[in-house]
């Protein structure tokens, strides 16, 4: 009992005291050999942490160093405990979300007291926790090194940092205080070694921070599952890092995030899907939960399948949610991984089943019943011409204005377009709603709204009421399931397809067809809940500068 005692102690303001339990008593968590042997090599046992932020009351005021700590440390002990929990369900690598240590809203001045030196670890081997008198002002990265050795598990996590920076250079790209500030990622090994390091390009809204001067592509090795690489947030819509390492062959993704939710296509969730199945990788993201932001939405997904957390905001309690899964490497340079190297499926091996949306891959087969049995006949998978019997209209759907047909009946067929983009439906109401109007829109065209970005887009959505001028808002619940086939041909091979019903829920297509010269096809039938969005939405990433 002296001997704990003696461990428990408070450095530079952050308890340690679970942290040496743990390491001195490691038995009791992690992994053991016959677990290991159990989970075979083609998976492994992931986790997102969707954090409920403590904020600081006023983030424009700058605060003491000491003052910055004590408000990381509330926002760092929960990081710790769900560290904790992860260890005991096995997990092997943990992802924790975007501003989840520090929060929003800081000046460039009134964050500096949260910065901290990150190293490269490209360029040197640095273990925060065992050598911790190697940069002074290291507090974060020593307490996330430190969790990662304890808890035997790779960690993932956001922080703010800084680097000094040349101002001779041309042009110049040195800020006038001389020193970069960066949204930053970092990543620790098991042994609590510091083996990644990405500053976020793409910001959204941030004046804390810099761009940096050049795209940064990083990538960390795991000995469980292969090579993974970085990103975070709003990175995901654009070309860089996201597609850059897609092409370079890197099929897992880490993914701190802290984004609002944008319905009917932009939901966090529902996109961070959409960019699993059209770009084929695994996506490990951790988002924040606030409801006074319009923030949730993390999952754990492949594919071939998904677990995804959302919540609805409807008097449901403010709180963190810890998801676990077992996970198949999609590395196809890892050993045993070859199998899986089309997708696999996701396997909850969590607590918290009832607030998962569990979603199973169905492909269509010829020895299977028909994917699309509850429509009248099979239609076919490739775009072709119909007829509406629906004027066209326009509406504002994403502060784009998208070109609108209401889905007249109980079923038939759609084509509308705009610019070069077509997008065909065939549906079928299987269980018509309480007068709800539908309308499928076409959107070719550059976003400029909170970000500049070129897009071609087809979506099948509930308008919020019967007026064409609804179509393209918000909408959350509705009652209409459908059977349908919507398809496009975009001059993109970028498209990513999204399946939301009601409740902000996701479900796999029935069918999905992306072709590298852009014809893609999504079916469904036999929905659980009713259709609140079916997208395909494609990235013209060569418009974007134009």
């Amino acid at each position: 009992m002296e001997t704990l005692t003696a461990l428990t102690m408070d450095i530079r303001g952050f308890s340690i005291t679970l942290c040496f339990l743990i390491c001195v008593f490691p038995s009791s968590f992690g992994l053991n050999p016959d677990e290991v042997e159990r989970l075979g090599r083609s998976s492994y046992i992931a986790a997102v942490y969707e954090h409920r932020v403590v904020l600081t009351p006023e983030p424009h005021l700058a605060r003491t160093r000491a003052a910055a700590l004590r408000h990381m440390r509330t926002n760092l002990d929960v990081f710790e405990e769900q560290a904790r929990r992860a260890s005991q369900q096995g997990v092997q690598i943990l992802v924790f979300p975007e501003d989840g240590i520090h929060g929003f809203n800081f000046s460039r001045s009134s964050i500096s007291s949260y910065l901290e030196t990150v190293p490269d670890p490209r360029l040197e081997s640095w273990n925060p926790c065992t050598q911790p008198g190697r940069y002074n002002n290291t507090d974060v990265l020593q307490r996330l090194s430190c969790m990662a050795r304890c808890y035997s598990l790779y960690l993932v996590a956001n922080m703010a940092s800084l680097q000094p920076c040349p101002a001779s250079t041309d042009p110049p790209t040195c800020p006038p205080d001389g020193r970069w500030q960066f949204n930053t990622d970092v990543v620790f090994s098991s042994d609590g070694q510091l083996v990644a390091r990405y500053h976020k390009q793409n910001l959204y809204f941030e004046k804390a921070f810099d761009v940096p001067p050049s795209p940064e592509l990083i990538t960390f090795d795991t000995p469980f599952a292969g090579r993974f690489g970085v990103l975070t947030c709003f990175d995901l819509m654009f070309r860089e890092p996201a597609v850059g390492l897609v092409e370079r062959g890197v099929r897992q993704l880490v993914y701190p995030t802290a984004w609002m939710n944008q319905l009917p296509l932009l939901a966090a969730a529902q996109f961070q899907r959409a960019f699993s199945l059209g770009a084929g990788v695994t996506v490990l993201a951790a988002n924040v939960r606030s409801d006074v932001l319009g923030m949730t939405g993390s999952g754990i997904f492949t594919p071939a399948s998904a677990l995804a957390h959302h919540h609805s905001f409807q008097g449901q309690p403010e709180e963190g949610r810890l998801l676990v899964a077992r996970v198949p490497v999609l590395d196809p340079l890892w050993s045993g991984a070859e199998e899986e190297a089309a997708g696999g499926e996701v396997e909850d091996v969590g607590g918290d089943g009832s607030f998962w949306s569990v979603v199973e891959s169905r492909h269509c087969k010829q020895e299977e019943n028909n994917c699309l049995d509850s429509m009248a006949s099979t239609p076919s998978p490739s775009p072709r011409p119909v007829t509406s019997s629906s004027p066209t209209f326009h509406s504002s759907m994403m502060y784009d204005l998208f070109t609108f047909a209401r889905l007249p009946a109980v079923k038939g067929q759609l084509r509308v377009c705009q610019g070069t983009l077509c997008c065909y439906l065939q549906y079928r109401r299987s269980q018509p709603g309480g007068g709800e109007l539908y309308a499928l829109g076409a959107f070719a065209g550059t976003h400029t709204v909170n970000g500049r970005y070129a897009l071609q887009v087809c979506a099948l959505v509930r308008c919020a009421g019967q007026k064409a001028t609804s179509c393209g808002q918000e909408v959350v619940e509705a009652e209409s399931k459908m059977d349908f086939v919507l398809s496009g041909r975009f001059e993109t091979p970028h498209v990513y397809p999204s399946l939301v019903v009601s409740g902000v829920k996701l479900e796999q297509p029935r069918h999905l067809d992306i072709k590298p010269t852009g014809t893609v096809t999504m079916a469904h039938s036999n929905m659980a809940a009713g259709l609140v969005t079916a997208c395909l939405y494609g990235r013209m990433y060569h418009l974007d500068r134009v």
